[in-house]
């Protein structure tokens, strides 16, 4: 399996579905499902029971999970692919945009 290109932390664009052109930091990301949840983009309303932690229950709206193909890495203000590379012995991700190493 191939590692993903985007990590938690990273701020990121959304190409494609309902959020086109929305902005956001990724809050996680499922490597299983290949899938990220942005902030504030695929807002869901789930429907929870009342428990210890949520006295009242009632209907919560959350972010849902967006497919990672459907993001890209914002670089410098600009969104960007993202590729590898070996610096030195260590392998680092690379915008593909202007050559930069992001991390």
């Amino acid at each position: 399996m191939s590692t993903m290109k985007i990590k938690k932390g990273d701020l990121v664009k959304v190409i494609a579905g309902r959020d086109k052109d929305k902005e956001g930091k990724v809050l996680a990301v499922n490597h299983d499902k290949n899938t990220v949840i942005v902030e504030g983009v695929n807002m869901i309303t789930k429907h929870t029971k009342a428990s210890a932690a949520n006295q009242n229950g009632g209907i919560v709206k959350q972010e849902g999970p967006i497919d990672a193909s459907n993001v890209m890495y914002i670089h410098k203000g600009k969104a960007t692919r993202v590729g590898f590379k070996m610096d030195g012995d260590k392998k680092v991700r690379v915008a593909k945009s202007t050559g930069e190493v992001i991390d």
